[in-house]
């Protein structure tokens, strides 16, 4: 038996649902992060190198591998070379994250996440991961997706091969480097879909798809949380791909609504992998 609280249904022995633990843990979500960005919070760069002198035991180097080796990227058999969303038949949905800007930011978008059971997928920039090169521990270590955004984040599109070719192999390199793989997903820069030379170059640096989307969150006009998250809900449905920024506060803001709004319409976010695995 059970009674209706606030438009939740609470069981009267007392247990509390999972939908009602998160929903709780998203209230006061919103305005902690609003806060911490008001507040001026930034994220210091990596300290640089190791000391010129010798002074054992040496402090690690920031871009010293996770121990566990991340996945490598996979084929899913009956899905294109270029995957534009996932199964429309299973309540999941994917939201992707373009890796660059502030790590202040890209933390916070993390920390929502995995506050509210959610899995995201990042595609890095690899001039980011440059300067920023615990972002791939900690992106990894939140059980997200780590995946590939080309060397310098320029239009891969008007390239010719060899260029567009040394922006992904780049970028892969620094991931190698960092996690011990090149990475589960390879997304074209400053174009939503690849053209047939970067799809072949993608496979040919060992990314059997690459990655776009069917829903465009527009976070990066920086219009409001309110506006992320009512663009995002009127083009989502089952199995898609949604295109999302770190380096905007207003995407932080109006992440733990999206979500609770997705869980009322009965869609989880997971990774890119979980999305297309059966």
């Amino acid at each position: 038996m059970s009674i209706r609280i606030f438009g939740a249904i609470r069981p009267l022995n007392g247990r509390v649902t999972e939908i009602d633990r998160r929903r709780a843990l998203r209230t006061g979500a919103g305005a902690a992060v609003a806060g911490a960005l008001a507040a001026g919070c930034s994220g210091g760069r990596p300290a640089a190198g190791t000391p010129s002198a010798p002074a054992p035991p040496a402090p690690a180097r920031p871009d010293t591998p996770p121990t566990r080796r991340a996945p490598a990227p996979r084929a899913f058999p009956g899905q294109p070379v270029q995957v534009d969303h996932g199964p429309r038949d299973r309540a999941r949905v994917a939201l992707t994250f373009h890796g660059q800007g502030d790590p202040a930011i890209a933390r916070s978008v993390l920390d929502e996440a995995e506050r509210a059971g959610a899995r995201i997928t990042v595609l890095a920039v690899g001039t980011w991961l440059d300067e920023y090169p615990r972002m791939a521990r900690r992106i990894l270590d939140g059980g997200h997706d780590l995946g590939n955004h080309t060397l310098h984040h320029t239009s891969i599109s008007s390239m010719g091969e060899q260029e567009a070719y040394a922006e992904i192999t780049g970028c892969a390199d620094r991931l190698r480097r960092l996690t011990g793989s090149i990475g589960t997903w390879f997304r074209p820069s400053r174009a939503r879909d690849a053209t047939p030379l970067v799809r072949r170059l993608a496979v040919r640096a060992g990314y059997p798809h690459v990655l776009s989307y069917d829903t465009d969150s527009l976070d990066y006009t920086s219009p409001g949380a309110t506006a992320v998250t009512r663009t995002v809900i009127a083009g989502v449905r089952k199995g898609s791909v949604v295109s999302m920024h770190f380096g905007y506060p207003g995407t932080v803001a109006a992440l733990p609504v999206l979500l609770d709004a997705l869980d009322r319409r009965g869609l989880h976010a997971v990774t890119t992998t979980e999305l297309l695995t059966p």
